[in-house]
């Protein structure tokens, strides 16, 4: 059964000033998004005798620092990073110059708290300690080990999304969240969209039946994506992929999830259910000489327990029309749930015209970025001892994307039912693998890399 869950951009579309979004400290900073590496009842151990929360960041790609600069913004009391890890050792060298140079005071993270390599995230967890947090900014592939190794060993956690790339590895989350509960360890999700005041006013005027039922939701997000060139051989193919991770579903879910997690997650926010079934059409461009896994259009139909449906359109296609918005249409009138880059774009429309200029309402703007808002949630959970569990719901919206994936994938109808019942893994070997392995999914003679093809193709 389906639990439940406890198109023009406006001068909304912009992130609150005066604060540090993943973005923005990704392009203040010259880093290169993409970082791979990027039981005890611990009811006592919340933040040190100090006040001061230990932080250590795993995977220092742009999206990693970008989360630890939000950690050490944040105005719940103070944080300070003591440890780092990463496969490549210039993105941690490129992270902690950025970082120190912003938090100076808060960064105290010397070269042997530096960690490079396979097994550098144990190091850093073990550096950061019982009470400290894990920043797990890694690609999801890595997600489960990770995360799993921090709650054994007593530490809270931040993960970034997407979850796991596969049915196997949600199912692993979804244990670890079980674990973390039980051991009153807090867990945050970077779902950020959750914390924006303005999505969370528009639920409740979802909730009050402002827009009657809901019977139609839709979300976009169509851009020029990304291209991969083919395997030139001679180095680590390992390496060389986790330099390239939208290319690959082993390693970050491949390009739609990582792009399109957020809005269908938005989409079950909005429905209060997860989705029982999803149907998909997609297809690569003609004549493409992309030699990654992703096909480039995706289209989706969700079915809610009620019969509601909700449409994914994702595309990535240079020189096509670009869309990045969510929409939901009701019995009584519609509405836009949110914007460009996930910018607050948030309206009540008059009837079913979405245009700003037939707005009847919208929240207030928002004065905290949800990205900020998320770490602020979290470190007070741990600071106050309040609960604080995101993961499960996380694992839920995983499942929904890969459910939206495969469907497209494979060209038939996925279930809720069935997915959660998966047991089908990419690549089982994440725990024992080094830049010397072979790599999970291998080039052809021309350096390819295989391609989802119906009837053929299986990840459920």
């Amino acid at each position: 059964m389906s639990p439940r869950v406890s198109h023009s951009t406006s001068q909304a579309d912009r992130i609150p000033a005066g604060t540090t979004s993943r973005r923005r400290f990704l392009s203040q900073s010259g880093l290169v998004a993409g970082s791979v590496l990027a039981g005890v009842n611990l009811a006592g151990v919340h933040a040190a005798e100090d006040n001061v929360i230990r932080l250590a960041l795993v995977g220092c790609g742009g999206r990693g620092s970008g989360a630890a600069a939000n950690a050490l913004s944040s105005s719940s009391g103070p944080t300070r990073l003591v440890a780092m890890a990463d496969v490549f050792e210039d993105r941690l060298k490129g992270s902690y110059n950025a970082l120190q140079a912003q938090f100076k005071e808060q960064v105290d993270v010397p070269p042997e708290r530096r960690f490079v390599g396979f097994d550098a995230y144990r190091k850093a967890i073990d550096a950061v300690g019982p009470g400290g947090v894990m920043i797990q900014a890694t690609h999801s592939a890595f997600r489960p080990l990770h995360v799993g190794h921090a709650i054994e060993k007593g530490v809270h956690v931040f993960m970034e999304k997407s979850f796991a790339p596969d049915p196997a590895g949600t199912r692993k989350i979804l244990q670890i969240a079980d674990q973390a509960k039980q051991k009153n360890l807090k867990i945050g999700c970077g779902l950020m969209c959750r914390h924006s005041s303005a999505r969370q006013a528009m639920i409740d005027k979802i909730r009050e039946g402002a827009l009657g039922q809901i019977v139609l939701i839709r979300a976009y997000r169509m851009d020029a994506g990304i291209r991969l060139e083919p395997f030139p051989g001679n180095q680590s193919e390992v390496l060389w992929q986790l330099r390239r991770p939208y290319a690959f579903l082993w390693v970050s879910s491949a390009q739609f999830i990582e792009w399109m997690v957020h809005q269908i997650d938005e989409c079950c926010w909005i429905k209060d259910a997860w989705p029982v079934s999803a149907h998909g059409l997609g297809g690569r461009e003609p004549h493409s000489r992309d030699a990654a896994q992703n096909i480039h259009t995706y289209g989706v139909e969700f079915t809610f327990p009620d019969g509601t449906k909700a449409q994914i359109n994702g595309r990535a296609m240079p020189h096509t029309h670009g869309d990045f918005a969510t929409f939901v249409h009701g019995t009584r009138t519609a509405g836009q749930f949110s914007g460009n880059v996930h910018a607050p774009t948030v309206y009540i429309f008059k009837d079913q015209r979405c245009a700003r200029d037939n707005a009847a309402w919208q929240p207030d703007r928002e004065r905290i970025s949800p990205y900020q808002v998320e770490w602020d949630v979290l470190l007070e959970a741990i600071r106050k001892d309040k609960p604080h569990n995101e993961a499960h719901r996380a694992a839920h919206a995983n499942y929904a994307s890969i459910m939206a994936r495969a469907a497209v994938h494979e060209q038939r109808i996925i279930t809720w039912d069935e997915v959660t019942a998966s047991e089908f893994a990419f690549f089982k070997g994440v725990a024992d693998l080094t830049a010397d392995s072979p790599a999970p999914v291998q080039a052809d003679a021309d350096g390819r890399y295989p391609v989802p093809v119906a009837g053929q193709w299986k990840e459920v």
